[in-house]
């Protein structure tokens, strides 16, 4: 039997989840099993932990449906368990350094027998991105006896004012009297109140085990809705039980004031509960003067005032209290807006008008044309949705290349102000500026443009070159709140979204639509973009699109395109497309390059090539998709790595051969290597693990959820990687 089992619950966490993990894996004491619990089997924190399950005999994964909540995760582990102790880590906090010596070492102080059922512990609550963390069991723990000691001689320590993962439980204590979890909200209180009113023997541990990561929206149990009832469900049991057992003195007085703190608060905020505010006050006093103890004292000040109100059940001068309390805030908000300029007015008044239903907004690459996932879902959109109107935001100087008949409206213009003002649906590949609004009733939907290889998001503040030019990171997070749906290829994209954008969006795992036509396209639709790009009949296309590097101020390629299609091969040429942020990579066409960094569709140009050469762009993810050959032109990987950041190493776990120098990059189409068997081995590893969703019918998932509104059981299955069939090459390179 192992000393300690941990259980770390992972559901919308995953982003986290591989820290809690390490940290526990990384602990001195190892006699401990690791039981995470996951959504399913393929869901993203199961791919997740896969690697760990592989590596580590002690990681024994289970799983939990979402919609068994927090309660049925743990529980779960709980059955699983075997220890003669119980943590629980949720899945974005960590295990200190030293953690599990320090708490074997404690429990073998607390004597002989059967052990403490609980050992409650410091816990640092850390702010997610900057400030000082807290201790608040610090000043609790530090009042109670030195050893092992009876509730009864700590009668403040109630179990019910902390968190669930900030003390060890006893197994054995836990199976006699099954105490498990309830249903639903407010679990661990329940789970504390009911811990606490068994316990017999408690002893405490006052150094930190738990590093408690506060999340950037707060406590979930904190946002608006009718679960906040169930707080006094929870709080109506636990002193219910107290009573049957006959529970009184301190321990009961202490029960009863910790738990009504956290009605009060609830009471004291209106909007958590609103046009249901007065049933819940009024329900949360006939509870209060029920269970209220045989001389109870209440609270000093206003606290004080609260609780006498809430006795009386006297709402109205309850909420007067509230009001008088706001009066400075209030004042303030009264305080005359600096003037705005004429176009943020009219956006002003047309904000004022209601929703249109029937409007979407699209936008790519920050008005730069039609394009992108917002253009292939646009294009499926007209097919199964089309009561709903489209206007594209683009650019004045990109309303020229906008497809016939694509309504659009320049930005900065009168009507995008409108459109942005009214539109019901907002997708974006990007992000729309600062100062747009979420307005109630509207959906916004980030579909991303790339797998990550780089670092994103707030993941880039430590590093300088590309924090500086990403500006403000409380600006970027102000647009990330604006999401409903952010869209995803695969597990690894969900769970560096997850870190990068920290949020409350919904994750839709259906694939990118920009990626639908490498699995629709036929060998026509090929043969055609080639004639379009100017490809000679008969010549081996590859395309070479290296990424942009934050550390050059323009387009630089170091590579001799002329030597290499001279070494290449005599059938090669080559399609070069620079980072988006450039409108072209060279001075136009000559010999046997051809520029095709202006052309819109970067999907077209993917189809039109035989072969991908990158260092470390995005673009491979998506061309993986076509099962054609890739390699990796990394003559700088130290030093994007360095400067720019990265999630994983590329040398480890490439599409395909990796070539350091112009010669080994030659030698490699040369001699067919870039489409031999050890090159096929580590282009299907490479699918397998990014491209997971995209089975051409990832615009219809999008459409049918979004703006149909269908629920994700009905949307078309994902397809099998096996039997998918990918756009055939116009001149398939020969395997050596």
């Amino acid at each position: 039997m192992p000393r300690f089992s941990i259980i770390v619950p992972s559901h919308g966490v995953v982003g986290r989840l591989s820290l809690a993990l390490d940290s526990v894996l990384a602990q001195s004491f190892g006699d401990f099993e690791l039981i995470p619990v996951c959504d399913a089997p393929d869901s993203p924190a199961a791919d997740v932990v896969a690697g760990y399950t592989r590596r580590d005999f002690r990681v024994a994964p289970v799983h939990s449906p979402p919609s068994a909540g927090l309660a049925g995760a743990r529980n779960a582990g709980m059955r699983a368990a075997t220890g003669a102790y119980l943590l629980f880590l949720d899945g974005d906090d960590v295990l200190v350094p030293g953690a599990l010596a320090a708490l074997d070492a404690r429990l073998a102080e607390t004597g002989e027998g059967p052990g403490v059922d609980v050992l409650h512990f410091e816990h640092e609550r850390t702010p997610w991105w900057e400030g000082e963390p807290t201790n608040p069991a610090a000043p609790v723990l530090a009042r109670t006896p030195k050893g092992s000691f009876s509730p009864d001689e700590a009668p403040q320590l109630t179990g019910v004012q902390f968190p669930a993962w900030s003390a060890a439980y006893r197994r054995g204590f836990l199976t006699e009297h099954r105490l498990t979890f309830p249903d639903g909200h407010f679990t661990d209180l329940g789970f504390g109140g009911q811990v606490a009113l068994r316990a017999e023997r408690i002893a405490v541990l006052c150094s930190v085990v738990v590093r408690h990561l506060v999340r950037r929206q707060g406590d979930r149990l904190a946002l608006p809705g009718p679960h906040h009832f169930e707080l006094l469900d929870r709080a109506d049991q636990v002193l219910t039980r107290a009573a049957e057992q006959g529970l009184s003195g301190e321990r009961l007085n202490h029960l009863f004031e910790q738990l009504f703190a956290a009605v009060v608060k609830t009471a004291a905020q209106p909007h958590r509960l609103p046009a249901r505010h007065r049933a819940f006050f009024r329900r949360a006093s006939g509870l209060y003067r029920h269970h209220r103890p045989s001389g109870y004292v209440v609270p000093g000040g206003s606290l004080g005032v609260q609780h006498r109100l809430l006795a009386t059940g006297s709402y109205a001068a309850f909420r007067a209290l509230r009001a008088a309390n706001r009066s400075a805030a209030k004042a303030l908000e009264m305080l005359p807006h600096p003037h705005m300029p004429r176009t943020r007015l009219r956006y002003r008044r047309h904000l004022a008008r209601p929703l249109d239903p029937g409007l979407a907004v699209y936008c790519a690459y920050w008005g730069r044309g039609y394009a992108c996932n917002p253009a292939a879902i646009h294009a499926k959109a007209r097919e199964l949705a089309p009561h709903i109107r489209a206007v594209f935001l683009v650019e004045p100087d990109q309303v020229h290349a906008m497809p016939e008949g694509i309504d659009h409206a320049v930005i900065g213009s009168p009507r995008y102000w409108e459109v942005l003002a009214r539109a019901k649906y907002l997708v974006n590949n990007a992000n729309f500026a600062a100062g747009v609004v979420k307005r109630p009733g509207s959906v916004h939907l980030q579909t991303q443009h790339g797998t990550p290889l780089k670092r994103m998001g707030v993941d880039q503040s430590t590093y300088p070159v590309v924090a500086a030019a990403t500006g403000s990171f409380a600006g970027l997070l102000g647009r990330v709140d604006r999401w409903d749906y952010n869209l995803s290829s695969n597990h690894h994209s969900t769970e560096m979204w997850e870190r990068a954008f920290p949020g409350s969006y919904e994750q839709l795992e259906y694939g990118y639509p920009r990626n639908d036509v490498y699995c629709t396209a036929t060998a026509d639709d090929v043969a055609r973009v080639r004639r379009e790009l100017g490809v000679p009949e008969g010549k081996t296309a590859v395309l070479y699109a290296p990424t942009h590097r934050d550390h050059h101020t323009g387009f630089e390629t170091v590579l001799d395109l002329e030597a290499f299609c001279e070494e290449a091969g005599e059938d090669v040429v080559v399609l070069l497309r620079a980072h988006y942020f450039y409108d072209k990579g060279r001075g136009g066409n000559s010999g046997r390059i051809i520029d095709v960094t202006g052309h819109r569709s970067s999907e077209d140009v993917c189809l039109a090539a035989d072969a991908l050469v990158t260092d470390y762009s995005s673009i491979m993810f998506d061309y993986a998709n076509l099962d054609r050959p890739i390699v990796v032109y990394a003559d700088d990987w130290e030093v994007y790595r360095e400067v720019r950041g990265v999630y994983f190493d590329l040398l480890q776990a490439p599409p395909g051969p990796v070539a350091r120098t112009p010669e080994e990059l030659a030698r490699v189409f040369r001699d067919g290597s870039c489409a031999g068997a050890a090159s096929e081995a580590l282009r299907a590893a490479f699918r397998e693990r990014f491209c997971q969703f995209d089975d051409g019918r990832a615009a219809e998932r999008v459409v049918r959820r979004v703006f149909l509104g269908e629920p994700p059981q009905a949307l078309p299955p994902v397809l099998p990687l096996a039997e998918r069939v990918p756009a055939p090459a116009a001149a398939p390179l020969v395997r050596s």
